[in-house]
């Protein structure tokens, strides 16, 4: 993609600015991917399943395309705006920056978000077998006929937990990541009238242990013989969410573009 063809794209009004930074990545669940220039982008430059394999040559080719243009874009914008970039002292920005990520992974909530996602490895490996008993009785109860099961039904939703569970197992320990590298990145600045990027990303961190907990709750009953193993999950969430709702008191009150504003309504997705 050349350079006009991205700046065409993006001014595409029907796209909601900024929609893309507080999103799940989950776009083939998203009812707002034909507003979301992140997701036009991604499907121009990878329009099919060859561009998307990461053992094709084709995807690295891809992948280095838009590094460059980024790079050509970022030097652009700082020539029209008068800023000199090679007169940027980028190894104390960087110095910096790992400074405020090793600040971030050593706080508690990220340690405990990383040891929710080892809980949960930790779980399925043990639990291997329940999974293969439970395609064993759905096909019983449909070999019978009995009339108080859906078997159907039941494979899908068990389906289904298992993939809400896998999706956000790591994105809660990125999304708090970026949370608390930007509230460091921001304490040196103040700008009181305007919302914190960093409570947006803890507001995502946030509906995904929500909706991580309530998945937990379906796999607490499906499976009572790891009843003790599913409620230590729980309960871990449960104060995961609460340590998270006091590092950042104003997260849940956070408006994510289209998510949390009116065009939410009207796709019928408001959280």
């Amino acid at each position: 993609m050349r350079k006009e063809d991205l700046k065409r794209l993006a001014e595409n009004p029907d796209f909601i600015s900024g929609i893309y930074n507080y999103c799940d990545r989950w776009c083939e669940r998203c009812p707002f991917t034909a507003r979301c220039l992140n997701y036009a982008f991604g499907r121009v430059s990878f329009p099919d399943a060859a561009s998307r394999d990461i053992q094709n040559e084709r995807f690295w080719d891809q992948i280095s395309g838009m590094l460059q243009l980024a790079i050509d874009l970022l030097h652009e914008m700082a020539e029209e705006d008068g800023i000199d970039l090679d007169a940027i002292d980028t190894t104390a920005i960087m110095a910096e920056e790992k400074r405020r990520r090793k600040d971030a992974a050593a706080h508690s909530i990220a340690t405990a978000a990383q040891a929710y996602g080892e809980m949960v490895d930790r779980w399925f490996e043990a639990g291997e077998g329940l999974f293969q008993k439970a395609a064993e009785s759905f096909q019983t109860a449909a070999r019978f006929n009995l009339l108080d099961v859906d078997p159907a039904q039941q494979a899908n939703a068990l389906a289904e937990a298992v993939q809400v569970v896998h999706w956000y197992q790591h994105q809660i320990w990125v999304k708090l990541m970026r949370a608390l590298e930007g509230r460091g990145a921001a304490a040196a600045f103040r700008f009181d009238d305007f919302p914190k990027d960093s409570d947006g990303s803890a507001k995502v961190a946030l509906i995904g242990i929500d909706r991580s907990m309530a998945v937990w709750g379906y796999l607490l009953r499906a499976f009572p013989e790891r009843e003790t193993e599913s409620l230590e999950v729980l309960v871990h969430l449960e104060r995961l969410r609460r340590d998270v709702a006091q590092a950042f008191p104003q997260a849940r009150a956070f408006v994510r573009p289209g998510f949390d504003t009116p065009q939410a309504a009207d796709a019928g997705c408001i959280d």
